[in-house]
């Protein structure tokens, strides 16, 4: 039993001796601060921050063409890609029925006009006898209202005409607009019919030089968009290039999808050589504020935290109490933050405000830093620390 207790004493003495020794080696072998620790200098310079979202190239006037009568394609006169006047013929038509129809009503016209030829000479003389006293006035106002009728059915039948005329001159299907046919959906031998809803045969866009981005923005985002804004596009076509653009208009009509609200955000595009096409899918960063000669601080410096803070942050996040104490604080002091400064062989806390950031550099409204000064943006020798701002890992050791 003696023996057994003298040995436990041992090991204990062995273990604390090595713990003296390994802490007196790191102490002594500590990394100076300035090896330690990475900086980064504070600068001078221009910041945008802007807005991101996908939208898509279309033309700034698409119109779909129609038809307002039925019947087969006979032939057709443009195709994709082609250029067109105003007034073009896209395509026709079979307009047999449509011509036949014209006969038989301008047929009807002729009839209606023999007829009221018959009846205004009737009412002729059923006035003159009238006059005589050969016939009475029932007779003669019968003569009137005959006349009258035939000519009513006169110009029924002449309407009637017209109508007919003016089908038949829809089965030649015209361009309303100039421009480009972006689309073509029927062919020739095909039945269009046109009832409820016009088919749309032809789409034509006006103008390819001038196009619009239609995109959605997060309702978070939209306050800051204002028209006249100016914009940067990229398009996977052209990858390497980037395209201006500018604000044109903030549509008031929200959409919801699975909660989220966004709002269609039109962006006026010059397309002068025409690269830009039809249903491109385009990432739009929008500039929403800018400023100039500004005191500029890495975001990794304001993402940064010595290990002991990291550690103290993450012993109060596994409190519940401490956790929400936190919580407040962060909300407490809105756009600001700490960063840190080597002093001699020290971290020194900064207090700073910010402005806005493009997300890689911060604007410094307030605090003392000057152009220059370094501040710290890394500890090279943390495990799961620095710009990060994640606990170290510790290693506890347990003696028995």
């Amino acid at each position: 039993m003696r023996k057994l207790l003298f040995n436990k004493w041992s090991i204990l003495l062995l273990l604390i001796i090595a713990g003296g020794g390994y802490f007196y080696w790191q102490k002594s072998h500590r990394t100076p601060a300035a090896e330690r620790y990475k900086t980064q200098a504070v600068e001078t310079g221009n910041v945008s921050q802007t807005v991101s979202a996908n939208g898509t190239l279309n033309p700034v006037v698409l119109v779909s063409v129609g038809t307002q009568v039925s019947g087969t394609v006979k032939k057709l006169y443009a195709d994709f890609n082609d250029r067109v006047k105003q007034g073009q013929i896209l395509m026709e038509l079979d307009a047999s029925l449509f011509q036949a129809q014209v006969r038989q009503s301008e047929a009807n016209v002729a009839n209606a006009e023999a007829a009221l030829e018959l009846a205004s000479a009737n009412e002729t003389r059923s006035r003159g006898l009238y006059a005589k006293e050969y016939v009475s006035k029932q007779e003669l106002d019968q003569a009137t209202q005959a006349m009258k009728s035939a000519r009513a059915q006169v110009a029924l039948a002449r309407a009637q005409a017209e109508k007919d005329r003016t089908n038949f001159g829809y089965s030649i299907i015209r361009s309303p607009v100039s421009g480009v046919v972006v689309d073509r959906t029927v062919d020739v031998g095909q039945t269009v019919a046109a009832s409820f809803q016009t088919p749309t045969l032809f789409k034509i866009a006006q103008d390819l030089r001038k196009m619009q981005i239609d995109s959605s923005f997060a309702e978070a985002d939209v306050g800051n968009i204002r028209e006249g804004q100016a914009v940067r596009f990229t398009v996977d076509a052209f990858p390497n290039r980037s395209f201006k653009a500018a604000v044109r208009q903030v549509r008031l009509n929200p959409t919801t999808q699975q909660n989220v609200v966004t709002y269609d955000v039109v962006v006026a595009v010059d397309n002068p050589e025409q690269v830009l096409m039809p249903g491109m899918t385009a990432y739009v960063n929008i500039v929403v504020a800018e400023r100039k000669d500004v005191l500029l601080i890495p975001n990794a410096a304001l993402r940064f935290k010595p290990q002991d803070a990291a550690e103290k942050t993450a012993k109060r996040n596994g409190n519940g109490r401490g956790q929400g104490r936190g919580q407040g604080k962060d909300k407490q002091e809105g756009a600001g933050g700490t960063v840190y400064v080597l002093a001699g062989n020290q971290l020194k806390p900064v207090k700073v405000k910010t402005g806005i950031t493009d997300n890689r550099y911060t604007e410094v409204v307030a605090g003392d830093l000057k152009d220059g000064d370094q501040v710290v943006v890394e500890d090279t020798q943390a495990s799961g620390s620095g710009a990060t701002g994640q606990p170290p890992s510790t290693l506890r050791m347990r003696m028995f």
